[in-house]
């Protein structure tokens, strides 16, 4: 049998590999903070008054927050939350509801203009060469809409599910979406709890992609971690 380093991984079981999107592929914030923009000039040109209302980042959070305590049944759909804020913000300001739908649409197609961090797109084509790669996010994003999209077989998101990461459920769905066991899955992404600590509570083998230098947070062994893809690879041997 063959393990990689410090013994943590069995490479010999992993069938295919899930993986986390943001913060593991791209660094979220800056590209919902570009999507933000957007929206709020799409707002300015055709709903100026709900512009001028979430132009207050105060008024806009309380908005969100009043949103999500609201449809606390949907937590885990957050394009569904997004819609329902612009929509209330639009209600608030005066403006006709109507608009929530094309004023997200606006703000969807700036979600997916994402910057690989560095060194992402080798790696996944090197995991991709061995190995079928699937998407697991609790995020909105689709994968298959970014520039990493040529790399992967499948994408599963919490929305779809019905529940999020650390449920073991989504890791299940995704090992039966891509006809293996848990054990045979190796799941990688960068939060501590949701990615890793879920992935091993699900059965599946699991990597921390840890570029910060965080402290394990968890009882048990810290799993093997990375700070880029492209030291998995090299665990790996792809």
């Amino acid at each position: 049998m063959r393990y990689s380093r410090l013994d943590m991984i069995h490479l010999a079981r992993i069938k295919a590999i899930t993986l986390d999107l943001d913060d593991t592929l791209w660094p979220v914030w800056p590209t919902i903070e570009r999507a933000e923009q957007a929206l709020q000039q799409w707002l300015s040109e055709h709903a100026p008054a709900t512009a001028q209302l979430c132009s207050n980042a105060q008024e806009r959070m309380a908005i969100r927050q009043q949103v999500n305590q609201h449809y606390p049944e949907h937590a885990h759909d957050l394009s569904f939350l997004r819609r329902e804020a612009i929509r209330e913000s639009l209600k608030r300001a005066g403006n006709s509801t109507e608009l929530a739908e094309p004023a997200f649409e606006v703000f969807f197609s700036y979600r997916h203009q994402v910057t690989l961090y560095d060194g992402v797109a080798e790696a996944l084509q090197r995991l991709s060469s061995k190995y079928a790669l699937i998407a697991l996010s609790n995020g909105n994003a689709d994968v298959f809409k970014t520039d990493a999209a040529a790399h992967f077989k499948a994408a599963l998101s919490a929305r779809e599910v019905g529940v999020a990461k650390p449920d073991v459920r989504i890791f299940h769905a995704a090992a039966l979406q891509a006809a293996v066991e848990p054990e045979e899955m190796l799941h990688v992404g960068d939060d501590m709890t949701a990615d890793v600590f879920g992935a091993l509570q699900a059965g599946m083998q699991a990597v921390w992609v840890n570029r910060d230098g965080h402290a394990w947070g968890h009882d048990g062994p810290q799993p093997l971690t990375v700070r880029h893809l492209s030291e998995l690879c090299d665990h790996l041997q792809t």
